[in-house]
């Protein structure tokens, strides 16, 4: 059965990886998890995908040939949440869903990248990076302080989509973040920390290998 299954190439630490690994858990599919080194990525990968960013999902045939591949993160989620959805995450207003995506993968990741890696962005102080990245932490907040999830009272496409950028902007500076005025969202964060779920997704594991055991990836 596993030598059909999906292949996902993927990197723990990658927020973009981190979204489809939880998008995959919530749909309950089961694929093959190749975990990547970006600094040396596997000939397998850039095979399937040249531009050589994860995530990476290989859709296989019966005989275990490549049917497909898919190269986004949030066409990952898609796709795995269409062919199942146990928990309802699609059962929301997608357009809104959609627009918080958007904003949150153009302006608000422009922020996060200039407020971690500040020296590279001499034009602006790190301070300033940070507040502008908080413009979209305002908006996080606003919605949280009506419901507990981002567009309701259960988990959506949107929280497990922006949940790891912002896990990423709050471990620039863990203390600095806990002190600003978003104690929703500080709280949302924090739950998602304690998630089941999430931890299944921040699991270590070592280097893919061709000559490796197949690893399973699944709640």
């Amino acid at each position: 059965m596993s030598n059909t299954l999906p292949r996902l190439y993927s990197f723990r630490r990658c927020p973009y990886a981190m979204r489809a690994r939880l998008g995959l858990l919530f749909a309950e599919q089961q694929v093959e998890l190749r975990e990547v080194v970006l600094k040396n990525k596997p000939p397998a990968m850039l095979a399937l995908s040249p531009k050589g960013t994860v995530p990476v999902l290989e859709l296989l045939n019966a005989d275990g040939s490549t049917q497909g591949v898919i190269e986004e993160s949030i066409e990952i989620i898609e796709w795995a949440l269409n062919q199942q959805d146990p928990q309802g995450l699609l059962n929301t207003d997608l357009v809104g869903a959609n627009a918080l995506v958007e904003y949150n993968d153009t302006d608000f990741k422009d922020s996060l990248n200039r407020y971690k890696y500040a020296e590279r962005y001499p034009e602006f102080s790190q301070v300033e990076y940070r507040r502008q990245g908080e413009v979209f932490l305002q908006q996080l907040e606003n919605l949280l302080a009506k419901h507990t999830y981002l567009l309701g009272a259960h988990i959506s496409f949107a929280d497990i989509a922006i949940m790891p950028f912002v896990r990423q902007f709050a471990h620039v500076d863990r203390e600095v973040f806990y002190s600003l005025p978003y104690p929703k969202l500080q709280q949302w964060l924090q739950n998602w920390l304690e998630h089941p779920v999430f931890k299944q997704v921040m699991v270590k594991r070592k280097a893919w290998a061709p000559e490796d055991d197949t690893v399973i990836f699944k709640l």
